[in-house]
């Protein structure tokens, strides 16, 4: 039985019982951003198990592609995987242990014909029915063993969800993979048992909290290794001897001129490119683009890992790319993602290879450096120091030190790594404060959270309040003030403010907060956390009189600033949403910068966009804009946001309660936000993009204007365009025709002009010929001809080589004010030590100026026309010296 068979039979077998079968879900996780990457079947049934959506039918079943980082260093032994496919029944709220028992027994033995000698059960140490149940089915009693939660109880995916007991069936490889011990078995760690399929049945829902309250209706979660089990069926010790795995290692020992089988240490290597292979080219597939942190960062350490081991097999260019062809090759008829994604995953392996090995052999002295001076001190342990130098100095992986540490013997101190790097994260916030030392920014998204501060903006720009905290510029917490008088610059906290902090991309708001007795201006608003509570904090002016803790005050937002970043803000929701709809959902944000004059909007796509696209974009938010849509709020928890179907960015923090933005009835765009925002689509007015760029691989930005902004931009560009219309006697309209007329006649005068000068330069040059003179028995020709261009020079200088057959030449004109000087020297002479780039660069340097080229041919430019003769007065001393 092969991979494919496997699959097939399995999905097969409970669709014929009933079972919806559901597509693989992407190794991105859009509706559980807690979660960095899918790591189990029942990722993408969460929600039907919490009641938050309504499954396709009670009884599903798939081939989940999963992928799991906490394996990624044991890849290169003979069990681990990181990239896996894993198949799976779910009942939700159908049947329930029973019949999950029974048919997972049904289809190993009767469908897989898995000797029943070699099966072994284990189970929750309580669950009594669960045994039951197995012996129901004749399964013996000493082959049901009992086990702690440790090992038969499955918790939650991620911090928090369902969870409930497990029962396993696992497969006996014989004693000769075995350790010998008498009370080996399942579970033992040794090797000799392998479990092939997890029966989960999911009764609790785990808090973050890890409280755990039942389940409205229990579930079932079964999951069976594809890989793990056809090693069993195919008689296989391990996965990477199965067909699953025997193109790859095939493609690997012939691109390296190696065996597998013949060396553990090659073995070991040709095992890690194999695995990481599949994962580099699944995880690019799902719009994983290499970072340094997040998903992004598990993508950039395979595919480094994997070149590493490559070099250690002989492989020292760019070969992942054809490791990835083989992945397309004999994965896509199952995932058609690979087919269609096929020249951007080419594109960024391409890249990404071709950095690190640009860094590799340096980054590799680095680290033998670092173990050899280790070694010489009698040190089996590299230091944190050591380790964050390598990293932070010359960018070398600590993953991979660790790795090449290991081989030679020597551990690493990694929780000292992690606080120097903790340390440096520290450094970064505290730069960014830009002097602010009230405390400690705040960096996550603009969500609701219980607790924060009392913000009331979103329902009023101007509110009474209270001064809560006063302190002076610069000043830490422990120097808080009681007041502040005219002059003076001040951080001012109330105990509620319609001002908005800046967060989430969206710049603070300006304003004024005005008591009895003084008046400051705010310049800036920013959110700190400070005492461990997040605080909006105001930074201003006092202009008038004072201001005094617990005074009763007025805060009052600048209202036309605030409106102009409101529908900035909204049209960036509106710009994801054209995004998506027109590049294609793996379109995701990676940054923002809202601002009342202008906004910017970084986000993933790893191909260009033409200009066809870009307008289309353009045209798809202004007629969203015309719709007039209703933009409204609501706060909700999050797992239900994130069960509608709203965007949320794995990299941001979110409270267990948000605020979704929705636009459009029925929604257009659904977002977690905490900004400010229109109430109808129709206030922006106008959508206009007046820049796209790439900003990094897979990266770009969109730079944009709306409402007034824009209206003053197409203002600017008319006006510009009537000027230009008015100078070449033209409409409008024909204002493009026209000037595409002139450029075409100013093309014809430029050639004509071009071949009038060519036609001068060689008449010039027959004059030159004349001219040539001998010094030390070397034919020589200097000359100053009239304003010519660098290529007409090089021109004549050609020509006059041609017919002198043996000189050095060197000439020089004046173009646009200053001096260009050209070397050209016959090969006979460049063999008796003459360099024409050696002769110009001294001649050029009488004028200020410099140059260059080779022996042949060289030229150079200069600064003081007025010095020009004195320089090629040089060159008949130059020639004399040689």
């Amino acid at each position: 039985m092969t991979g494919d068979e496997l699959r097939q039979a399995f999905l097969s077998f409970f669709q014929n019982r009933g079972h919806k079968i559901i597509p693989s879900s992407s190794l991105v996780p859009h509706k559980d951003p807690t979660l960095l990457l899918t790591s189990a079947g029942m990722v993408q049934i969460k929600p039907y198990y919490l009641g938050l959506e309504t499954p396709p039918g009670p009884r599903l079943a798939s081939c989940q592609k999963c992928f799991r980082t906490t394996d990624i260093d044991s890849v290169g032994d003979s069990k681990h995987l990181t990239f896996f496919e894993m198949l799976g029944n779910f009942s939700v709220g159908d049947y329930f242990k029973k019949e999950t028992i029974a048919w997972a027994w049904e289809f190993v033995s009767r469908y897989l014909k898995l000797p029943e000698e070699r099966l072994w059960i284990t189970i929750y140490l309580d669950d009594d029915d669960a045994f039951a149940y197995w012996r129901e089915i004749g399964i013996p009693a000493g082959k049901i063993l009992r086990f702690g939660a440790e090992d038969n109880f499955w918790g939650p995916v991620g911090d928090s969800g369902p969870c409930g007991p497990c029962s396993e069936i696992h497969y006996d490889l014989g004693e000769e993979f075995g350790c010998g011990k008498a009370e080996c078995g399942p579970n033992c760690g040794c090797g000799r048992f392998s479990e092939i399929w997890n029966l989960v049945f999911t009764q609790y829902n785990q808090g973050k909290d890890g409280q755990r309250t039942r389940l409205p209706k229990p579930n079932i979660d079964t999951g069976m290794g594809l890989e793990r089990t056809l090693a069993v069926i195919q008689g296989k010790s391990t996965p990477y001897e199965t067909n699953l795995f025997s193109p790859l290692i095939d493609h690997i020992c012939s691109l390296s001129d190696k065996a597998y089988g013949r060396d553990e240490n090659a073995d070991r290597a040709i095992r890690i490119v194999a695995e990481h292979s599949r994962g580099i080219a699944f995880l690019i597939a799902d719009g994983v683009m290499p970072s340094n942190e997040g998903r992004g960062y598990v993508l950039r350490r395979i595919l480094r890992r994997a070149a590493l081991f490559g070099r250690k097999l002989g492989l020292d260019g760019p070969f992942l790319n054809a490791m990835a062809e083989v992945v397309v090759g004999t994965m896509s008829h199952i995932y058609p993602e690979l087919t269609a994604n096929q020249s951007l995953i080419d594109e960024v392996i391409r890249v990404e290879e071709g950095k690190f090995i640009a860094t590799l052999d340096s980054g590799l002295n680095l680290v033998e450096k670092v173990i050899g001076e280790a070694s010489a001190q009698g040190r089996n342990e590299l230091t944190s120091d050591e380790i964050f130098r390598l990293y932070d100095t010359y960018g070398f992986p600590a993953e991979l030190t660790a790795e090449i540490a290991r081989e030679r013997g020597l551990t690493i101190d990694w929780e000292g790594f992690q606080a120097e790097m903790e340390k440096q994260r520290k450094r970064a916030r505290a730069a960014r404060k830009a002097g602010v030392t009230v405390g400690l920014k705040v960096e996550a998204s603009a969500v609701y959270t219980r607790g924060g501060p009392e913000f009331v903006g979103d329902r009023t720009l101007k509110h009474r309040s209270t001064v809560a905290a006063l302190l002076l510029e610069g000043k830490s917490l422990e120097d808080q003030v009681n007041s502040a008088c005219q002059g003076q610059n001040v951080r001012v906290v109330l105990r509620a403010t319609p001002f908005y902090g800046e967060m989430g991309g969206q710049v603070g708001d300006i304003g004024e907060i005005r008591g009895e007795r003084g008046k400051i201006v705010v310049s800036d608003t920013v959110r700190y956390a400070v005492k461990g509570k997040e605080r909006i904090v105001h930074l201003g002016k006092v202009v008038e009189g004072q201001i005094s803790v617990k005074d009763s005050v007025e805060a009052e937002v600048e209202q036309e600033r605030r409106l102009d970043i409101a529908c900035n803000h909204t049209a960036t929701h509106l710009l994801q949403a054209a995004l998506r709809q027109i590049l294609g959902s793996r379109v995701y944000q990676k940054g923002s910068l809202v601002g009342p004059d202008r906004f910017r909007f970084d986000f993933s796509h790893m191909a260009s966009i033409t200009n066809e696209e870009l307008k289309g974009i353009q045209r798809q938010v202004n007629e969203w804009i015309r719709q007039n849509l209703k933009v409204k709020s609501r706060r909700l928890s999050y797992t239900q946001a994130v069960a509608e179907g709203a965007i949320a960015l794995f990299e941001e923090k979110y409270g267990d309660e948000v605020r979704m933005l929705e636009i459009g009835e029925p929604p257009i765009s659904k977002e977690l936000c905490g900004g400010t925002h229109v109430s109808s689509t129709g206030q922006i007015g106008m959508f206009m993009i007046t820049n796209e760029s790439s900003i990094g691989t897979g990266l770009h930005r969109i730079e944009a204007l709306t409402g007034r902004k824009a209206e003053s931009l197409i203002e600017s560009r008319l006006t510009a365009l009537e000027d230009v219309a008015k100078q070449i006697e033209s409409s409008l309209d024909e204002v493009s025709g026209k000037v595409k007329v002139i450029i075409d006649e100013l093309e014809v005068e430029r050639k004509r002009a071009l071949a009038l000068e060519r036609e001068l330069s060689r008449r010039i040059a027959e004059d030159l010929l004349g001219q040539a003179q001998e010094v030390s028995g070397v034919k020589v020709l200097v000359a100053r001809v009239q304003s010519l261009t660098v290529p007409t020079l090089r021109e004549m200088g050609d020509m006059l080589r041609e017919r002198l057959k043996s000189a050095v030449i060197v000439l020089a004109t004046v173009y646009n004010g200053k001096p260009n000087f050209l070397a050209m020297v016959t090969p006979d002479l460049i063999a008796k030590g003459f360099h024409a780039g050696d002769i110009i660069n001294q001649v050029a340097k009488v004028t200020g100026g410099g140059g260059g080229g080779k022996a042949g041919m060289a030229q150079a430019g200069g600064r003081d026309t007025a010095k020009t003769d004195e320089a090629l007065k040089l060159v008949h001393k130059l020639i004399q010296k040689v």
